[in-house]
């Protein structure tokens, strides 16, 4: 059934800014509250496209198809996307805000401890990490068309932990998707952070759901061992080691790793695609030998194991102490995110 203008609903909202969560290359996130009538408020995380790339077609279509691309993927290890707005060309989407650290805080909280994380943790986080991929590699759009997502970016920056103890994976941001724009084949660049991609996607050639397990297998090389799988950052020589150079023996860095999760593990860092698991098998295979753990990994577990290493921080509840600025309409929503030139003044804007 088509729907004519009469079944359009008008909505006229806006934003309370209450604190800059990160400022990284390409946008910045806010850590806001959705405001609408009768007094709602929804805490919601604000991801604002940097202006110089908001006047890039490449950059800003990327923006664009993330926000499109992820507002479909419902599931619950996944961040979900609410909305894309754009207001005088500054465009912005609104997303789950997420109350908690990232796996990268996670994984320099335990070196700063001394302390290795415990395997069935780790396995526990790779293997919802698993299912958000198996649920992005498998989806189809509501047209009926299969879309071959890749995330291409799965690091430990865009995994999130819940204080509660729920896995999330964030930042669809350079995903590759059948229907989608991608630059790197336009122009041929790679997309990524280089510690983190497969040989394949190192060598700018074609990927696919593929290179996502081997770049999750780098990730869980790195919680099992609180150090990066591959380490050079002159290009040449971090190519050599991705694509060429024997890899580490995790069990020489993990002598009692269980010989099911160092199988786990080899698997899915196998330079040849066709001998990775997909992401279901991986995580099937974890989620087979953590059932056998006493305790058990559960929500619960990695809930308790959190705030043993985050004692003050678990307990925070996020924006208590952020001071609430005027509502940003989105009639002044360009000119109250503009970055500004003179020091000190998003402070006093923002009550950062």
């Amino acid at each position: 059934m088509e729907h004519s203008e009469d079944h359009i609903l008008d909505y006229a909202g806006s934003f309370r800014l209450l604190r800059k969560v990160a400022d990284g290359g390409m946008a910045t996130v806010y850590e806001a509250e959705q405001l609408g009538p009768a007094g709602f408020a929804k805490r919601v995380a604000l991801k604002v496209i940097h202006p110089q790339y908001a006047s890039e077609r490449h950059w800003l279509q990327l923006f664009i198809d993330e926000a499109k691309l992820s507002a479909n993927l419902a599931h619950g290890n996944i961040v979900q996307i609410y909305q894309l707005g754009q207001v005088d060309g500054q465009y912005y989407m609104a997303m789950e805000y997420i109350q908690g650290p990232t796996l990268r805080s996670i994984i320099d909280r335990h070196a700063e401890l001394q302390q290795p994380m415990p395997l069935p943790i780790a396995a526990y986080i790779a293997s919802r990490v698993c299912r958000a991929l198996d649920y992005a590699h498998n989806f189809v759009a509501p047209g009926g068309q299969r879309l071959d997502v890749v995330h291409r970016d799965v690091s430990p920056g865009n995994i999130m932990a819940s204080w509660d103890g729920h896995i999330k994976l964030a930042d669809f941001g350079i995903a590759k998707a059948r229907t989608s724009f991608d630059p790197a084949a336009e122009r041929h660049i790679l997309m990524g952070k280089k510690h983190y991609m497969s040989p394949e996607q190192a060598l700018a050639l074609a990927v696919d759901a593929r290179s996502d397990v081997f770049t999750l297998g780098v990730v869980l090389y790195e919680m099992l061992t609180l150090e990066p799988l591959f380490k050079e950052d002159i290009t040449d020589l971090l190519l050599d080691e991705v694509t060429v150079h024997p890899l580490p023996s995790v069990r020489a860095r993990v002598p009692q790793l269980p010989g099911e999760v160092e199988d786990v593990l080899t698997r899915a860092l196998a330079r040849d695609p066709n001998r990775r698991p997909t992401a279901a098998a991986m995580g099937h295979a974890l989620d087979k030998w953590i059932e056998r753990q006493r305790p058990v990994a559960t929500p619960d577990r990695l809930q308790e194991h959190l705030a043993t290493i985050f004692p003050t921080s678990q307990k925070r509840i996020s924006g208590s102490s952020a001071k609430a600025e005027t509502p940003t309409k989105f009639s002044n929503f360009k000119r109250g995110l503009r970055r500004p030139r003179k020091p000190g003044f998003l402070a006093r804007l923002f009550g950062l």
